[in-house]
This record gives C-alpha cells, sequence and structure tokens, in this order.
C-alpha cells in the first residue's frame, strides 16, 4: 500500500509542481500540503485526474495552533473509490486571510465549510452563505480555538417575564475548583483527607 502511495505523491508533485510545498505517506496515509491560494486547482486535479479520481469529498476540519503566525489548519479528505484510496490535502491560514471556497468542486462542502468557520473562524471566499451552522446566530466567539474559555462569554436562559430566551454575561457562583492530582501511593508531602487520626495516632504512640 504505501508503495501504492509513494508512487501517487511523486505523480502529484510533478503535476502540481511548486503549489505543493511537501507530502508525506505516515501510517498507511498520503498527505499533501499546499498553497492556501491553490486549493481549487489542487481538488479539481485529485477529482478529474485519471490516476486520482478522488470523487468524494469525505471531509472539511480545523485545527488550532495559536502559537503559529498562520494559525489554522485547513484539512480536507478525500475518497477515490475507483481507486479504493484516501488522502489528506492541507494548507495554512489565519485569522484575516481567506480562504477560496471548495464548493465550486465539491458541493458537499458547503456545510464543512460553514462549520470550519463557525467553530474556528475560518473565512471562506466565494462562500455563497457563509454563516454559523452549529451555535446560535447570536453566539459570541469560535468555541474550537485553543483561546476560547470553557465556560464561554454568555450564558442563554429564558426570560418567563420577558416571554423570551435572553443572553446575559456568564456568572460563577464559586471560584473554580483548584484540583490536585498526585497520587496518594506516590506520597503526598501535605496530611490527606481523613488521615488526621492516624497521624494524632502516631504521635501518640511515639511518646
Amino acid at each position: 500500500m504505501d508503495a501504492a502511495l509513494n508512487e501517487l505523491g511523486d505523480y502529484l508533485a510533478e503535476k502540481l509542481g511548486r503549489t505543493m510545498l511537501e507530502w508525506g505517506v505516515d501510517r498507511h496515509e498520503l498527505t499533501l500540503r499546499i498553497k492556501r491560494s491553490e486549493i481549487v486547482k489542487v481538488l479539481r486535479l485529485l477529482r478529474d485526474d485519471v490516476q486520482c479520481q478522488f470523487s468524494c469529498l469525505i471531509d472539511i476540519a480545523g485545527v488550532d495552533y495559536p502559537e503559529r503566525e498562520n494559525r489554522f489548519d485547513v484539512v480536507y479528505h478525500l475518497l477515490s473509490p475507483r481507486q479504493n484510496t484516501r488522502i489528506r490535502v492541507k494548507l495554512e491560514t489565519d485569522e484575516d486571510n481567506t480562504v477560496p471556497s471548495a464548493i465550486g468542486i465539491f458541493p458537499a462542502a458547503n456545510w464543512f465549510e460553514r462549520e470550519a468557520f463557525d467553530l474556528y473562524g475560518i473565512l471562506f471566499s466565494g462562500h455563497p452563505d457563509l454563516r454559523r451552522i452549529l451555535t446560535d446566530y447570536g453566539f459570541q466567539g469560535h468555541p474550537l480555538r485553543k483561546d476560547f474559555p470553557l465556560t464561554g462569554f454568555v450564558e442563554v436562559r429564558y426570560d418567563d417575564e420577558q416571554k423570551r430566551v435572553v443572553y446575559e454575561p456568564v456568572k460563577l457562583n464559586q471560584e473554580f475548583r483548584s484540583f490536585d492530582f498526585m497520587s496518594p501511593w506516590e506520597g503526598a508531602h501535605y496530611v490527606l483527607p481523613g488521615d488526621e487520626k492516624a497521624e494524632s495516632a502516631d504521635e501518640a504512640g511515639d511518646q
């Protein structure tokens, strides 16, 4: 299997030239990393080329690396039923630069791109209806970003007096708990809850 994937990788590297930044085979999967602006060209080649025939778009996913200048990866997963092969295509982008929409090549990209926009804030140029799809239209922020707070920014409740749903800033009734994950078998450097009596008995015995 890896031999066939390496052969396909060499073929695509020759066809795509400088459009492809790098490629590799890992765990029996072929991954291409390409220039952001060339995604439509690459997807069209993968769909139409007789050596590829990746006619099925399985998914478009986002990945957040906040420490990078281009913090997002956009990852496309494709399937070729004719070749019985899968391929992964990656590109990098940030919060401001747009990624060309893949809807013209794969209409199924519509909801996938909306999901990436909703959860990560990734922008797709040429998308006919780029709006939220999983969160509410009044939702603030993008919940799968690494810097998004676990509590969110607002909470939603139904107000019986106003007879409608209202949004309010998150209110925490208590501070976050601080958990100690040290195993007692490793020997804690303090008295564990419930061990106070045992320690008192040891001190009495020493006397």
